[in-house]
């Protein structure tokens, strides 16, 4: 029966009319639908898929337009091709091409490596991780800001890609906030703080070197690694974060969330730092330090960052704008060990990773005249309380079915499921039902050992924290 095999669920691809000629073209295409083969009338399969006549008739006639059927009238509609002769919706032979895979790259072929979850909708949904309140960030005031720098920059010549104010701005703030040892000219302004694991694995990392990364942990550093083909191996965590592996020798690369670990929250501690700090003293070593959320720590003073402690010039000190202001700023910076400054500027022109000139210098002010201190106080203060929340609510309405981890700061926790359940199951359940969380196991490298459910806070007010909440309990 050919209506079982429709599927007509909205999508963006227009009305029904052309969500059925789609998919009767998918059918005929990928040879479901034979050559030879006749359609059901346009009244019985109007019936069977519950759709008026007239969106059948305009299906039949579109494809008979294309050459896909044979249509006269009063007669049903007969398959002309063979699955592949056409590409849909151009008519145009394609069947040798069609099949061919395409040969693409050692880097793109490693890129298809990675299960890196791409799958969130447009629409920003309880409890979506990773994500801040943008209904608190000062808009007005960062309006001004970006005003008076487009002013500005009609009169401004052309300078350099990393400019030279927001560079000496945030390396004063980096020193008084996050202890953070470097001079303006170590700072690259980028696109985010992917693009700088981009940069870094195409500076020092080349084929087949080993990298070390958190299991579970940030799937876009995997990605970005394993597109250079290095090696990758994901090393297990305690209540400290990453563990130092006896016996393992000492890889080219280390990349680690210190201050805030992704996903558990947990934070290492300075024994655990000056062990990792060792392993690169001898040159050979590497370490990225992704300071992910360090700047939201809520039951104690923010922690240091570990590039501080680093006497020896190894350690990448990585950073974001996007959790703290809006995500629509895409701006994050990179520190630089001395030695390699000028040589990640040279290749961050060459792979283009830079940033709007006028929304850098925007970002100066905002952050010289204390607007951006003043909103980061007033949002782990409100973060905090939500976080709170959340965890009451998890523990009154889902204390059977859920264990939570109170993290210390950050924008998300993790809450792992009780009784041997999975968590993509629920996973689902839960997005089919409204809200929107990440499987703890789908961020493990290998094979996974735990399952819970991250679930973000910050971006929901305590009203909608509640309600999501008793939505999730209604799925368990």
């Amino acid at each position: 029966m050919i209506s079982a095999l429709i599927d007509l669920t909205p999508a963006d691809d227009g009305g029904l009319a052309a969500r059925l000629t789609s998919r009767l073209r998918e059918l005929i295409a990928t040879g479901s639908l034979g050559k030879g083969r006749a359609l059901p009338s346009s009244r019985r399969l109007a019936g069977d898929l519950g759709v008026s006549r007239n969106t059948v008739s305009y299906a039949y006639e579109q494809l008979a337009a294309e050459g896909y059927v044979e249509a006269s009238h009063g007669r049903r509609p007969v398959v002309t091709v063979d699955g592949g002769e056409r590409s849909a919706g151009t008519g145009a032979a394609v069947a040798r091409g069609r099949s061919a895979k395409p040969r693409l790259s050692p880097w793109a072929l490693n890129l298809g490596q990675t299960d890196w979850p791409m799958s969130y909708q447009a629409s920003l949904k309880p409890l979506r991780p990773g994500h801040g309140d943008f209904r608190e960030f000062p808009n007005e005031v960062w309006a001004r800001c970006l005003r008076r720098s487009a002013v500005r920059a009609t009169r401004r010549e052309l300078g350099p890609v990393n400019r030279t104010r927001l560079r000496e701005v945030l390396a004063h703030y980096l020193a008084t906030s996050r202890g953070v040892r470097a001079t303006a000219g170590q700072i690259l302004i980028l696109p985010s703080a992917q693009a700088a694991l981009t940069l870094i694995a195409a500076t020092v990392l080349a084929a087949g070197d080993e990298v070390w990364v958190e299991d579970p942990g940030y799937p876009g550093a995997a990605a970005a690694f394993r597109a250079s083909a290095a090696r990758v191996t994901g090393i297990r965590l305690d209540e400290q974060g990453m563990q130092r592996m006896p016996g393992l020798a000492a890889p080219k690369l280390i990349f680690m969330t210190p201050s805030h670990q992704h996903p558990t929250g947990r934070l290492m501690s300075l024994a655990r730092r000056t062990e990792f700090l060792n392993l690169s003293r001898s040159g050979r070593t590497w370490i990225v330090e992704d300071d992910y959320d360090g700047e939201f720590q809520y039951d104690s003073r923010p922690v240091p960052a570990l590039q501080g402690l680093d006497a020896h010039g190894r350690v990448f000190y990585v950073g974001t704008f996007s959790k703290v202001m809006t995500s629509e700023i895409r701006l994050g910076y990179l520190v630089a060990p001395p030695a390699l400054a000028s040589t990640l500027e040279i290749a961050q022109r060459h792979i283009g990773l830079i940033a709007a000139s006028h929304i850098q210098e925007a970002l100066a002010e905002f952050i010289a005249d204390g607007h951006f201190l003043a909103h980061l106080r007033r949002m782990r203060r409100l973060y905090r309380a939500r976080r709170d929340h959340l965890v009451e609510e998890l523990e009154r309405q889902l204390g059977g079915m859920l264990s939570v981890e109170v993290p210390p700061g950050g924008i998300q926790l993790v809450a792992r499921l009780k009784r041997g359940r999975t968590d993509h199951a629920a996973v689902k359940r839960l997005v089919a039902a409204g809200i929107e969380t990440r499987a703890l196991s789908g961020l493990a490298l290998g094979r996974p050992r735990d399952h819970g459910l991250l679930l973000g806070f910050a971006a929901w007010r305590e009203s909608e924290i509640s309600a999501a909440v008793r939505t999730m309990a209604s799925c368990f």
